[in-house]
């Protein structure tokens, strides 16, 4: 692994930070009340098996990224973190009532469509820098295939929060069985059905982005990444952030997720 010391990870923010919004992050309060007591009943009633939950701290920012397969996918990881994971959602969730008052009281962040990635991920920016966990899932949306592989093409947003926050830990986690315990279209969720969760070893972009199975980037490449324009800039962090994206896509798949 290369030595990258704190001065190259300040450079290589200089040219990776998307920024916030500039609002302050709220934390929802009912948010906070429906995970302290009704996490422990959902976990009952669900036939859920976990690996790897003592890997994910209690507290501070982190990541955590996900197979998407189900509509329960997130409920799964809230009860993995065991604290406050929040997502992003689109606009259209929250136009009516009372569907605006259940996204915002469950931790969903809405994103304006108007204003395309940059938003969504700006506003999961302004949750990290919060201190909170942000839920992703790189495929963007959840699996439409009717076969395995479920698992579909990741996209970069992940690696560029990431790399926003380059001492934040990224945690995949695999989610094996919850399509069968609620398929695409069915109304009826099937609580006996098994569901494993795996959660992996963490990463964080600055390990990455020094370790030569990673970005392979060292000390003079990030001076070199400075002091060029901003397209050369842009097509060589296009390039990291595709690589970090498959790598953790990669890394999902090893883990069982289908």
């Amino acid at each position: 692994m290369s030595e990258l010391s704190s001065r190259d990870i300040e450079l290589f923010y200089r040219v990776s930070d998307i920024g916030g919004t500039g609002t302050a992050f709220s934390n929802p309060l009912l948010y906070r009340f429906l995970i302290r007591f009704l996490s422990p009943i959902v976990r009952f009633v669900f036939n859920i098996h976990y690996t790897g939950l003592e890997r994910i701290p209690r507290k501070g920012p982190i990541i955590l990224t996900s197979n998407h397969v189900s509509n329960l996918d997130p409920i799964f990881k809230i009860l993995a973190a065991r604290r406050q994971v929040f997502y992003l959602a689109k606009e259209g969730h929250f136009q009516k009532q009372p569907n605006r008052f259940i996204m915002k009281s469950n931790g969903m962040i809405e994103t304006l469509r108007s204003e395309g990635g940059k938003d969504a991920l700006s506003r999961a920016h302004d949750v990290l820098k919060s201190g909170y966990a942000v839920g992703i899932f790189p495929e963007g949306t959840r699996s439409r295939s009717e076969n395995a592989p479920f698992i579909q093409s990741g996209k970069t947003g992940v690696a560029r929060l990431s790399a926003s926050f380059p001492k934040v830990p990224v945690f995949p986690i695999s989610i094996i069985g919850s399509r069968e315990v609620m398929p695409p279209g069915a109304n009826m969720i099937r609580f006996w059905k098994r569901v494993d969760v795996h959660i992996g070893e963490p990463v964080t972009f600055e390990e990455w982005l020094g370790s030569t199975k990673g970005g392979n980037f060292s000390g003079e490449q990030l001076k070199s990444l400075v002091s060029i324009d901003k397209h050369g800039q842009s097509s060589i962090l296009k390039s990291l952030y595709r690589k970090f994206t498959d790598q953790l896509m990669g890394t999902i798949v090893e883990m069982g997720a289908p």
